[in-house]
């Protein structure tokens, strides 16, 4: 008998974030377990404990793992094969032609994912319209499946030419290749995308082939372990492209779970922003392994249809995210010319940062922040793991020598180059793209985002930073606040002038039907769904598109896409033409809504004033000391104010706020921080 319990984990490189919400009460509980690699169901099946969720009680399991995408990272995923076109064998493999890279001499392409011998071409061909050149061929499909069985292949791809416009070939090659191997895992290229662009269908199909064996078997083995403990609430998994999917459907397409990671802290930020009324934010996210920064504009995140993992193609939508190899655990090291240097290599979860006392000896971030005092001793993180200065300090010490510096000094310059690094990612989704910073609020999350968000605000003349509650399991609690989401697409490239109304009413209708089913399969009546029509837009000769809404009920709605598509383009690029435009392909979002948990209020404060815990001692500039207040989170209220400088700690993470800032706690606990200008620095210093 499940009760309304809400559980959220997000698996992460170091840590699990563990977020419980009983919406009845408002209890919301914050946790933290140590990730486990090598037994990845383990660490999920602590953070229930850990939370004090017994699955029986759970009535919905929202999550999000970083398992496919570190599979792709170490290259461990499943035995691959590809199958094609007789002729285009190697789509694949000659990918585009152009060089991102065009200054760095060293640069080499990442490794493809299969080597041509792993590649094969059965007979068969449709065109563009979707009517058939050449029948597909049933004998050389059976010759192909058989020596994919003999070489012991553990996974599919399937991607034919135009499979997008007729997937009658696709399907046919699937049941052959099981006729002779039930068990193999098989991707159909269209079931994924029904878009054209032969090599990014491809590449989608590969990626998701690559770590179907692994995603199914972890998904499958954990919703066993949930049920064995009474689990029979609904289990969703976050979406790269924000919102959820069911379990079942991520066992189907894994691909949509590679770049989850961090969507469940923008889905969270834009909720957040407007329960805040802070519609336009930056958001960074610094977890162990890497720092994530992502835009909410109006109140909604940036989604878009060019998404990749090292340079290969992801042909599904995605959260517009900027991901840099900068965490807590991010290793601190002397590169081969003596220059210091911070990350991406890191500690991980296991050994972990030095200071953790797990048998790491390299220095890293965590252990940088703990020397200048930023983090202490007297607040056990995540209430539990205490940390150790002496260890900290003896990592830094032998780089400090070789650059004839004191470990402060050398701790302060690794907080330095991480918060540059952080810096960069944020300039380069908002100053690249056209955006000002200061036009935004900075809200700070993960674990480490608030040791380094108010530098980063005051170098990039932001004027506030938010903190939200639950910071350091902020992605998780976001996770709560996901619908089930799928994205349908038809390719119809044309001159806008000549779009038919009819047929691309009949197109979305077919969408729609279909999309209805899905959603109603996976439990959500007909109340509970929303349908968003779209479509993709550009000049004639332009290589990428704008997608703009394409409205419903209108007699033509040419008109309308044409002026949307105008304000949009300007938007984004600055300008607009007089050339003919036309379509690209007609998109439909569809939603489950999922009931959303309301926050809770913060209590405010009636009387009296937050109360300090104490003072620490933090190096401001790896030579000098200066006394910090040390405040408990938990003790303070919606009301209060604190004036920096200040270490604000709690159960999951850390804020220090400097001399001249100035924090207020809001209705929802959040603090908001205001920043003292980088000019007043200057002043204060003569």
């Amino acid at each position: 008998m499940t009760e309304n319990v809400r559980i959220a984990i997000d698996v992460g490189g170091t840590f699990t974030d563990v977020v419980k919400l009983v919406p009845e009460t408002g209890e919301l509980h914050f946790e933290k377990v140590p990730t486990t690699p090598s037994a990845p169901t383990e660490g999920v099946m602590a953070a229930f404990h850990k939370a004090d969720a017994d699955p029986h009680v759970v009535s919905m399991f929202n999550h999000g793992s970083t398992l496919g995408l570190n599979s792709l990272l170490t290259r461990s995923g499943a035995k691959l094969a590809i199958v094609g076109t007789r002729g285009f064998r190697d789509v694949y493999l000659l990918g585009r032609t152009d060089r991102r890279v065009m200054y760095d001499i060293k640069y080499r392409k990442p490794a493809a994912l299969v080597e041509r011998y792993d590649t094969f071409e059965v007979t068969e061909r449709s065109l563009f319209d979707g009517s058939v050149l050449t029948p597909f061929d049933e004998d050389d499909a059976r010759r192909v499946a058989g020596e994919i069985k003999e070489r012991g292949y553990e996974a599919v791809a399937v991607a034919f030419l135009h499979a997008y416009a007729n997937p009658t070939h696709e399907q046919r090659m699937r049941e052959i290749l099981r006729e002779s191997n039930p068990g193999l895992e098989i991707t159909l290229s269209h079931e994924l995308s029904r878009e054209y662009r032969e090599y990014e269908r491809t590449s989608t199909a590969v990626l998701d082939a690559y770590i179907k064996p692994i995603m199914r078997s972890y998904l499958i083995e954990l919703e066993q372990k949930l049920a064995a403990e009474g689990f029979s609430g609904q289990f969703l998994m976050s979406r790269s492209g924000g919102g959820a999917m069911t379990a079942r459907a991520a066992r189907e397409q894994p691909v949509n779970l590679i770049l989850s990671g961090p969507a469940g802290g923008v889905v969270g930020a834009a909720a957040f922003s407007k329960l805040i009324g802070k519609p336009n934010l930056i958001t960074i996210d610094l977890g162990g392994t890497s720092l994530d920064a992502s835009l909410v504009l109006d109140g909604k995140p940036v989604l878009y249809h060019g998404a990749e993992f090292e340079s290969l193609p992801i042909n599904t939508p995605s959260l517009y995210i900027h991901t840099i190899g900068s965490g807590g655990g991010s290793l601190a090291y002397l590169d081969e010319g003596g220059a210091l240097q911070v990350g991406p290599r890191s500690a991980g979860a296991v050994p972990g940062p030095a200071a953790y006392g797990r048998g790491g000896t390299q220095p890293t971030f965590t252990d940088a922040a703990m020397v200048l005092g930023y983090l202490g001793a007297d607040t056990p993180l995540g209430g539990e793991l205490t940390l150790d200065h002496g260890l900290a300090e003896g990592s830094l010490k032998s780089i400090a020598d070789q650059l004839e510096l004191t470990t402060t000094e050398l701790a302060r310059g690794i907080i330095q180059i991480s918060n540059t690094k952080i810096g960069g990612a944020v300039r380069a989704i908002t100053v690249e793209l056209g955006h000002d910073p200061k036009d935004f609020a900075l809200l700070s999350f993960g674990g480490g985002g608030g040791l380094v968000a108010i530098d980063v605000a005051r170098d990039l003349g932001i004027p506030t930073v938010i903190v939200p509650p639950g910071q350091g399991a902020f992605s998780a609690l976001g996770m709560l606040m996901a619908d089930v989401q799928h994205d349908f697409s038809r390719t119809n490239v044309t001159l806008l002038d000549e779009l038919d109304s009819a047929q691309a009413e009949s197109a979305y209708a077919g969408m729609e039907a279909e999309a209805a089913q899905k959603l109603t399969d996976e439990g959500f009546d007909e109340g509970s769904q929303v349908f968003t029509r779209a479509i993709d837009v550009r000049y004639s000769g332009q290589e990428h598109a704008v997608t703009v809404a394409f409205p419903r009920d209108v007699a033509d709605p040419r008109i309308a896409i044409r002026d949307e598509f105008q304000r949009m383009h300007e938007r984004q690029y600055g300008h607009v033409m007089d050339d003919p435009i036309e379509t690209t392909t007609m998109r439909l979002n569809a939603t489950g809504i999922v009931d959303k948990p309301s926050l809770p209020l913060a209590e405010a404060r009636t009387q009296g004033h937050a109360t300090e815990l104490g003072r620490r001692a933090v190096y401001v500039d790896g030579v000098n000391q200066q006394e910090y207040a040390l405040y408990a989170r938990e003790d303070l209220k919606a009301g209060d104010t604190v004036e920096g400088p200040a270490v604000i700690t709690e159960h999951t993470a850390t804020t220090v706020m400097h001399d001249g800032d100035v924090l207020e706690v809001g209705i929802y606990g959040e603090l908001i921080i205001s920043i003292r200008p980088a000019n007043q620095e200057a002043v204060r210093n003569g």
